[in-house]
């Protein structure tokens, strides 16, 4: 029975924290899946269904960990296939790329669809430098797409087009897709409809490989998308996401999604700030919530995972007044996290006295003031009577009166605030 390793969307090159130990876990994460589930398993093959690279220029250093990972493979006779992701495809008429060169390297078998003269899909057998498709000895028949973006429709009505063109296939029909199915993760634009798909099956697919969607889901028993190899973002750390070991049989397909392989753990926190606390307060509950994660065990700082600490809710005081950089550094000194997230989310609390129409302009004055000294954590208990003061000021500053008079004035109103 053919058994295979289904990834996508392995983003080796991912620098979006700016980090080079960061960088460095999408190659391990690889690299481990790879080694317990492709060779330790000792599949018949493995399938990358777009995405290899972050980007479509690469240092050498990424190049090279792709190679070291594939080269693991070609010794162990384990024949990788793949396709372009949106990441990593050829710009318009560029002719090649860093998955073109791999393959020439003999390193991958990269798949894609040539197109006829009258703008349909062909399918060609894949002869050791091309092809859009591949039979391989373990009886299963392996095809390849291109990165189609809004087209992906009409797309796949010519792709199922061009397999009904083909021989019959050795067995069981796998196919490539890098495309996302609506539904599965919101705020998504350009996701295709189940509907859509139909056309693969009809023309012979058995096992639908996407890719694209950070997050592992499956549909009616022949799509199956197995997420990203690692959380490319706090919001994806809660996905179910991993690698597909998969076994192909007469009874049907059994795709079992591994996640036991290295991967940096996150922990995700929240402060939920009430309106009464002072600055200080917030920063206190902040350092208190993180020691408590580390005493709880759900923060080891012995493996410097990824943190992010949200501070929501409602704040008494000016948003600015809070030094959150020197907060983020202490906190990430004090769970000894590779990145610390902090999200100051907060908002400053307000408050609105209704104010009658026929309200006068002195007593307009002073409900404004009352309400933005109310909205701050310092000033609020003396709301009232430091309005009246302000207005006091400034009728004296209307009145041209002298600038030490004004200050007198001002210091005798805070009292020992001042100083």
């Amino acid at each position: 029975m053919p058994r295979f390793l289904h990834l996508a969307d392995v983003h080796l090159g991912f620098d979006r924290y700016d980090s080079k130990e960061r960088t460095k876990d999408f190659y391990l994460a690889f690299e481990d899946a790879l080694r317990k589930y492709a060779l330790e398993a000792q599949v018949d093959f493995v399938i990358i269904a777009g995405d290899l690279f972050e980007h479509r220029i690469i240092q050498p250093n990424i190049l090279n960990q792709a190679k070291l990972c594939f080269q693991l493979l070609k010794e162990a006779q384990i024949p990788v296939i793949a396709i372009e992701g949106n990441h990593d495809n050829r710009p318009y008429g560029t002719v090649t790329n860093w998955l073109k060169y791999l393959a020439n390297d003999e390193l991958v078998i990269l798949l894609e669809p040539d197109r006829d003269e009258a703008g349909g899909m062909v399918y060609e057998m894949w002869n050791g430098e091309a092809g859009g498709y591949i039979d391989l000895d373990c009886g299963v028949r392996v095809l390849g797409s291109r990165w189609y973006g809004a087209s992906a429709p009409r797309a796949i009505e010519r792709l199922a087009e061009a397999m009904q063109q083909l021989p019959p296939s050795p067995g069981h029909t796998v196919m490539l897709f890098h495309q996302g199915l609506e539904g599965q993760i919101a705020r998504y634009q350009g996701a295709m409809r189940y509907i859509d798909l139909l056309p693969l099956k009809e023309a012979g697919v058995d096992y639908l490989a996407l890719g694209h969607i950070h997050k592992s889901y499956t549909e009616q028993g022949w799509i199956f998308n197995p997420g990203s190899t690692e959380a490319n973002s706090v919001e994806e750390a809660n996905y179910d996401r991993g690698v597909y070991l998969v076994e192909l049989s007469d009874q049907g397909i059994d795709a079992q999604l591994k996640t036991d392989y290295y991967q940096r753990p996150w922990v995700r926190l929240k402060l939920k700030a009430r309106g009464q606390e002072s600055t200080e307060e917030i920063e206190q509950s902040a350092i208190a919530l993180v020691q408590s994660a580390i005493q709880s065990g759900q923060l080891n700082p012995e493996i410097q995972p990824m943190v992010e600490l949200r501070i929501e809710g409602q704040v008494g005081f000016d948003r600015l007044d809070l030094d959150v950089r020197t907060l983020q550094q202490n906190l990430k000194q004090l769970s000894q996290a590779l990145i610390f997230l902090l999200k100051y989310e907060a908002d400053s609390v307000e408050y609105a006295s209704p104010i009658a129409e026929d309200a006068s302009r002195l007593q307009i004055e002073q409900e404004v003031f009352t309400d933005l000294l109310a909205g701050h954590n310092h000033y609020k208990s003396r709301a009232n009577e430091l309005a009246k003061g302000l207005i006091g000021l400034k009728e004296m500053q209307l009145e041209a009166r002298p600038e030490n008079e004004l200050y007198q004035f001002v210091e005798e109103l805070l009292g020992s605030t001042v100083g």
